[in-house]
């Protein structure tokens, strides 16, 4: 028994990747903002979308071990051309500006922690050390790092909670009995699909791959992994909402959210509290650079293997191939740019409209996909399945028609 136990603690890896890539600035941000806006009544949205993340990256994972193939080449192949070249621009879009967020994230938590150098001088550290982090190491040295950064996050915003938590009957209620404060609606929403990531789900593919699953009988190890990543993205989301709504920080919207949340905590626990909430919003910037520098040029690299290759048997990503050299090139240096610049509007707005249909679009594909005996067999979507993935699909449209509102209301 013990050993089968064991056995199944070390099979836990891709998903604490995901994971931890997943958990960025951005998730802290809007937690943050939702523990400092409705206190604790919010929790139960941050596990609502742990679950939702869940449903759609099993729903991943059980299409590649049935079929063989990533979820991409399904796209690719079974669907038409539209789907691709959508995913294909988009793709371009995100990596820019979500690795100049990052970029931006890394130099604002290395510089609280260590004022000597400046925000953008941080930022250019942290990109150069991952392109080099991710271009001399393998997969394996990332999944170690990565699981060292989550048990730190983990550790640090679970006592940081610990220390501030509020009244323990208004955490129960706000995980147990859902509700919707005034002025909330909306913004749930932005919990739901903030909370776990979004494109970089479609790594979690490339990660099994690198630990050698690639049949159906290792479908139950994925589940496994993605249950505990998706139970400790929730408590990680539930955490720094009490964390936040224990502190009360004044500034409740934009990129300082977490160092107001700090700067709080120190009137509350002291420096300690203060360091150790630091180093947690660290650890969550960095490692989500690592596994976005390491994770997204397996998209970008499969894309053109699958329209050069095309009548040939697909092969694995090669992360010593040139297009996936190039693409984390991309990924590292030239979002530089816009630490400088600023984002220009109408970039923002085109990547926010894109960016908006993505989980909604991947959602109804899976649908699709995963629906088809002749391609699935027996892995093909259950009734659970199918109506899990429908209501996923339906909350991520309100939170596309949020997103869009916020661009253009």
């Amino acid at each position: 028994m013990m050993d089968k136990f064991m056995g199944r603690f070390r099979d836990i890896g891709p998903g604490l990747v995901m994971a931890a890539t997943g958990l960025g600035a951005g998730d802290m941000i809007v937690a943050s903002v939702a523990g400092a806006r409705y206190g604790t009544a919010l929790l139960w949205a941050a596990v609502l979308g742990a679950v939702m993340k869940f449903v759609m990256n099993e729903g991943l994972a059980r299409w590649q071990l049935a079929t063989g193939t990533t979820l991409l080449e399904g796209w690719v192949h079974r669907l038409p051309v539209f789907f691709s070249l959508y995913f294909f621009i988009y793709l371009l879009l995100w990596t820019f500006i979500v690795a100049a967020a990052l970029i931006a994230a890394t130099g604002l938590a290395a510089h609280a922690l260590v004022p000597s150098l400046s925000v953008q001088a941080w930022g250019v550290i942290h990109s150069l050390l991952a392109l080099v982090l991710v271009m001399t190491g393998r997969y394996a040295l990332l999944e170690r790092l990565m699981k060292t950064f989550m048990a730190l996050m983990m550790v640090v915003v679970i006592l940081c909670a610990i220390l501030v938590i509020p009244e323990a009957e208004g955490v129960l209620d706000g995980l147990l009995r859902p509700s919707i404060p005034d002025g909330s609606a909306l913004f749930i929403f932005g919990v739901i699909g903030g909370v776990g990531g979004s494109v970089t789900l479609m790594c979690y593919g490339y990660w099994i791959r690198e630990r050698n699953w690639i049949s159906r009988e290792d479908l139950t190890r994925s589940r496994t992994d993605l249950a505990v990543a998706y139970i400790l993205t929730g408590l990680f989301g539930m955490a720094i909402m009490i964390v936040s709504a224990g502190v009360s920080p004044e500034q409740v919207i934009g990129p300082e959210m977490a160092l107001s949340v700090a700067k709080r905590l120190e009137l509350v626990v002291g420096p300690v509290g203060m360091s150790f909430f630091l180093v947690g919003f660290w650890c969550a910037v960095f490692s989500s650079m690592l596994g976005v520098w390491q994770g997204v040029p397996y998209l970008f690299a499969d894309f053109v293997q699958q329209y050069t290759l095309r009548g040939k048997t697909p092969r694995a990503v090669n992360t010593r191939s040139m297009e996936y050299r190039a693409y984390l090139v991309y990924i590292a240096i030239p979002p530089m740019a816009l630490l400088l610049a600023g984002k220009p509007v109408w970039l923002v707005i085109i990547y926010a409209v894109a960016g908006a249909f993505f989980m909604p679009l991947l959602g109804i594909i899976l649908l699709f996909l995963n629906n088809r005996r002749q391609w699935l067999g027996d892995l093909r979507n259950g009734i659970v399945s199918n109506l899990l993935l429908l209501s996923s699909v339906l909350v991520f449209v309100l939170v596309m028609y949020d997103k869009i509102a916020k661009q253009f209301g």
